[in-house]
């Protein structure tokens, strides 16, 4: 198969405009951003690009077909008529899951169950059997229906994209790989300055910007569905790895600080570090937020403090705000700080409004990016 595809990488609301960068970034031109997805046209090769490269997309997915469906009877005739053969071998194992969301056919399990139908009915009529063992690669089925528009889509990730493969233990609300990687796009931060995580947990933001800061592709370490296809050619997964290698900075030097107050989160990160392949390129400290100092003068510190989502944590949260507010000001004047939290009033208690904010989610928390720009660094000389 060396014809054209349409892919889909979904994405966290807020967060589509990063994703469709990165797929620019792979040289993708045709790229259309839609809430929580970033639609673009590729050749075959482009599943293993987009999987191994997109640091801030959910999953990446094949677009099988799209149409209006009001009745069971449409979903059922229209799904049929789309070229499943062209994906799913004879022996394919392919689960059905669905999604609807203000639309006519608001029963997802009626839907599950008529796609899935619909499916064989197709693989019946090109493969002349009348039963399927499904004893083969795995292709997971979606029907996402919108405003009575059904999207039907095979998974070509597996596993999310944000699980990366070196965070084997993390703290309890562990911020996304995905989320800390498009945090560290929406910085200012430059490899060659240096970038501290406050509030590192079990090291994620650190870990995602030594792989940016070395260009390091975030899916190298891990596997996909689509390598349990037989239509997809091992060359094709290998062209991506060799490439990924080629383009890899594993020498450039970065200067990369966590620090947590937790010391079992302090060893913890530092095990993420040693698995990500960076057990030496970051530094981890035990230390209070507020006791951050540098030498250097052009910084960035990027953080995810505690939210205070629970009353007993409220008042302890906003002294924290109040503390690291007056301390970056007065030590930290010309680094740019970047906060994401819950607290809708975070502005009031760090003392300063900030240059910009944005809307993210942090899973199912609506939560507001708080950014303060410091002056731009003086231009280096020739």
């Amino acid at each position: 198969m060396k014809q054209s595809l349409t892919l889909i990488a979904t994405a966290a609301m807020g967060l589509e405009a990063i994703v469709a960068r990165e797929v620019k970034d792979l040289g993708y031109e045709d790229v259309q951003v839609e809430n929580g997805k970033v639609i673009f046209k590729s050749d075959p090769e482009g599943i293993a690009r987009a999987n191994l490269w997109l640091r801030s997309a959910d999953r990446v997915k094949i677009m099988v077909g799209e149409f209006k469906a009001v009745t069971f009877d449409s979903l059922f005739e229209q799904t049929k008529a789309l070229p499943w053969d062209r994906f799913l071998p004879e022996d394919a194992e392919f689960p059905v899951i669905g999604r609807s969301v203000k639309s006519g056919l608001y029963s997802v399990p009626d839907c599950q169950a008529i796609v899935k139908k619909a499916v064989v009915e197709k693989l019946k009529q090109t493969y002349k059997k009348s039963w399927f063992e499904e004893s083969g690669g795995f292709y997971r089925i979606e029907v996402a229906l919108h405003k009575d528009v059904a999207t039907l889509t095979i998974d070509t990730s597996g596993t999310g994209l944000h699980k990366r493969g070196y965070r084997y233990l993390h703290n309890e609300a562990p911020l996304k790989e995905t989320l800390a990687a498009a945090l560290i796009r929406l910085t200012n931060w430059h490899p060659d300055r240096p970038l501290v995580d406050p509030f590192c947990g079990s090291g994620t933001i650190p870990i995602e910007a030594a792989m940016i800061g070395q260009n390091i592709a975030p899916g190298i370490n891990r596997e996909f569905a689509f390598e349990g296809w037989d239509w997809y050619r091992q060359e094709w997964l290998d062209q991506a790895h060799q490439e990924a290698e080629d383009l890899a900075d594993y020498d450039r030097k970065l200067s990369i600080f966590g620090t947590d107050i937790d010391h079992k989160m302090v060893d913890l990160a530092k095990n993420n570090a040693t698995e990500a392949g960076f057990p030496d390129q970051i530094a981890f400290k035990q230390m209070q937020a507020a006791d951050l100092r540098s030498k250097q003068e052009y910084g960035v510190v990027l953080g995810n403090p505690p939210y205070g989502e629970r009353m007993q944590e409220k008042a302890e949260v906003e002294a924290l705000y109040k503390k690291i507010g007056d301390v970056y000001r007065e030590h930290l004047p010309t680094w740019s700080i970047y906060v994401i939290t819950s607290h809708e009033k975070f502005e009031l208690f760090y003392g300063k409004k900030a240059t910009k904010k944005r809307k993210l989610y942090n899973g199912n928390i609506k939560t507001d990016f708080y950014q303060f720009w410091g002056p731009r660094p003086p231009r280096k000389k020739d």
